[in-house]
């Protein structure tokens, strides 16, 4: 068992029993650390397997744990998600707390309930704004807040509220009251409740603790208060507890999660021990590379358990940075690459192209469907499928029996979303708001570039019909497909190929993150997306939202690469292909092939912590050359050749002229003044042969 295992999974798999936190970058094998401790310390004796409770956040994740154990030889280990293993004690101790009675009904969904308590308090709550309100409900339940407290809690949290916190208190506390009217619960409730239980019950809490004596606890930064409350009483004070996390992979803030207990472990649990996992299996040295330079500027809490990886599979391709001149530009090459990688034998399953928010969809599943690329949307509704654009259709539809003729059509479909609640305006707020309005003014962007298309049937009529064009093309059932998801639903997946779009200013990091945090969990957000690809990695954004429209610049995020290199068309065919910018360069390591993005790393073309192979007497003989050229022209010595690029020429020994101009900061006019002499020392001449001693005396 440990003999397949790297030294930091090893340490990890035999920590002694008590507390330990394993610090697991991206890609790191931590699922198998995890269920190796588990294994291992059940086959030395040291635990039972019924006694242990092993807690992730997905049903998924619980299946890939309990069928490693299994074919690691290990039984009766528990491996559910927080809800489940609440569900499962609740339902058992029900008779015993709720004198004879069973398990009140569990809410599937809060929407309904919230209409009506919202109703009760005097809002008109459409869909939109009550999952907004929902998920407001949530995270003060999440984070052990009561009705009375949430305006004073969201103050202190910064919340962004869909309506004044006073009202949504108002909604929270009739919601409660309609719910024990009803005589159901709802899923946070239901953690109450188990934490009720063991924390009033002695005789429930001495049977869980009975059962349940050692814990792991997996994608330990997205626990939330009530989770980790939970998590105590089944500690019950004791401390056989193995955490495991990725401070950098903190993305889920707005519902309540935190990573403060991730990073506080070692202070709260005294003698913990702490492993490292920082070996990445998963990418390739170039898209580790790249996700180390993204992340290591990050700042805040988070970023004091920053981990570098160390990419362990053989070199790949280079990420590419494109830069296109509009969104539909920016799709239609996206769809294109999908297309000619699936030629080339990529499963279209082991493609995904990720976007901030979900709105951003319509454009990839256009251009993907015209392209003839399959796709499966993740974690989400079909554009046309979405329950305000069918809404929306019918308005329109409704609205080309009344149109003016002179009426712009841009204005005509602004003026009839008018009848479904939508104004061109600032979003409201509220994600759930936000993602509906953003829906809809994608389908005024659609309208404006059906205008300016000169071939296209004029009128609302037309835009109609293309509307139900593009909804058939894109309800076409597919088994299997390229992957379309928002950055926060692709947490925990991985592809060959990943395409991470609409990378500018205003969509990562979105216009709504206003405090540090909120920006640093942008970051966040791009380093898991970048940790998502094993082989291929792809970046880009658009220079416009639409042709002709306002200029944007690209995400803060993105590191500061080399863009001297040639240009290249992309887009989609006919009067859609429009120019791409030309294509930033990304120079790897020579050594282990990791993305160097550092300005003095790059000119050496290794990482600082990689093995220099530099050839010193060659050093010298250039150091002494520079200072003789330098003092005769009367001129510092870096003006000549900075020490990095002596370094550079010191180890990389260029033998051509080509060579040579491949080291960053060598010029054409470097070239024309030195680079004869330069390749002449580098062969073996002395200084004296190429700049003899008299030229200095001049």
């Amino acid at each position: 068992m440990l003999a397949g295992l790297d030294p930091e999974q090893r340490a990890a798999v035999t920590a002694p029993a008590g507390p330990v936190c394993i610090l697991a970058g991206a890609g790191t094998g931590k699922t198998r650390a995890v269920t190796s401790r588990i294994a291992y310390r059940a086959l030395t004796g040291d635990i039972a397997g019924r006694h242990v409770l092993a807690v992730t956040f997905t049903a998924r994740a619980a299946a890939e744990m309990r069928s490693r154990l299994g074919v690691l030889g290990v039984q009766g280990v528990q491996a559910r998600t927080f809800h489940a293993a609440a569900l499962r004690q609740v339902r058992y101790f029900a008779p015993r707390l709720l004198a004879g009675r069973g398990m009140p009904e569990l809410l599937d969904s809060k929407v309904r309930v919230v209409t009506l308590a919202a109703a009760k308090v005097g809002l008109r709550a459409d869909r939109a704004a009550a999952r907004d309100l929902s998920a407001e409900i949530e995270w003060a339940k999440s984070s052990l807040v009561e009705p009375g407290e949430y305006v004073v809690a969201a103050a202190k949290a910064l919340r962004e509220t869909p309506y004044e916190p006073a009202r949504v208190a108002d909604v929270f506390d009739a919601y409660e009251r309609l719910k024990r009217g009803n005589g159901v619960i709802d899923f946070e409730d239901m953690l109450r409740a188990a934490v009720w239980g063991i924390e009033e019950h002695p005789d429930v809490a001495e049977q869980v603790r009975n059962q349940y004596r050692h814990f792991v606890v997996d994608e330990y930064q997205d626990v939330n208060p009530l989770q980790q409350r939970l998590l105590e009483a089944w500690l019950g004070g004791r401390d056989d507890l193995t955490v495991v996390g990725d401070a950098s992979q903190t993305i889920y803030s707005f519902t309540g999660a935190t990573s403060s207990y991730l990073v506080d472990f070692p202070r709260l649990h005294r003698g913990a021990t702490v492993v490292r996992l920082v070996r990445d299996y998963r990418s390739t040295p170039q898209v580790v590379g790249l996700a180390n330079a993204v992340i290591s500027q990050a700042r805040g809490t988070e970023a004091r358990l920053r981990l570098e990886l160390h990419g362990q599979r053989r070199p790949g391709a280079e990420p590419e940075l494109r830069i296109f001149t509009d969104e539909p530009a920016e799709a239609n090459a996206v769809a294109a690459r999908c297309r000619a990688l699936v030629a080339g034998g990529t499963p279209a399953r082991e493609i995904a192209v990720l976007f901030r928010t979900n709105a951003q969809s319509e454009a990839y599943e256009k251009a993907l469907s015209e392209a003839g690329v399959p796709y499966v949307l993740q974690g989400a509704e079909r554009f046309f499928e979405r329950p305000e654009v069918r809404q929306a259709m019918i308005a329109l539809r409704a609205a080309t029996r009344s149109a003016d003729a002179g009426t712009p059509l841009p204005a005509a479909v602004v003026e009839a979303l008018t009848a479904v609640g939508w104004a061109p305006d600032a979003p409201p707020p509220g994600g759930a708001a936000r993602e509906r309005w953003g829906a809809l003014a994608a389908l005024v962007q659609l309208a404006e570039e059906y205008a300016a298309d000169a071939e296209a049937e004029p009128g609302l009529t037309g835009f109609c019909e293309e509307l139900a064009r593009r909804a058939a093309q894109q309800h076409v059932p597919t088994v299997e497909g390229v992957t379309l998801a928002s950055l926060h639903s692709a947490k925990g997946l991985e592809w060959d190929a990943v395409f991470l779009v609409g990378l500018a200013e205003g969509t990562l990091p979105t216009t709504y993150a206003k405090t540090m945090e909120q920006v640093e969990e942008e970051r966040r957000l791009l380093y898991v997306g970048i940790t998502r690809a094993r082989e291929w990695l792809w970046l880009s954004y658009a220079t416009a939202r639409s042709p002709g429209g306002r200029a944007r610049r690209p995400s803060r995020f993105l590191p500061q690469l080399d863009r001297s290199g040639g240009g290249e068309r992309a887009g989609g065919a006919g009067p859609a292909r429009r120019a791409e910018r030309r294509r930033p360069q990304v120079v790897s390591c020579r050594i282990c092939g990791a993305t160097l993005l550092a300005g003095a790393d790059r000119k050496l073309g290794r990482c600082p912590t990689c093995p220099s192979d530099i050839d010193d007497e060659l050093y010298e003989r250039l150091r002494e050359w520079r200072q003789r050229v330098a003092g005769a022209q009367k001129v510092p010595a870096y003006v000549v050749f900075t020490d990095a690029t002596l370094t550079a020429l010191a180890e990389r020994k260029p033998g051509r002229t080509e060579e040579l101009v491949a080291i960053a900061g060598i010029g054409p006019r470097k070239v024309g003044l030195y680079g004869d002499t330069v390749l002449a020392l580098v062969a073996g001449a002395t200084v004296d042969e190429v700049c003899p001693q008299k030229t200095s005396e001049k």
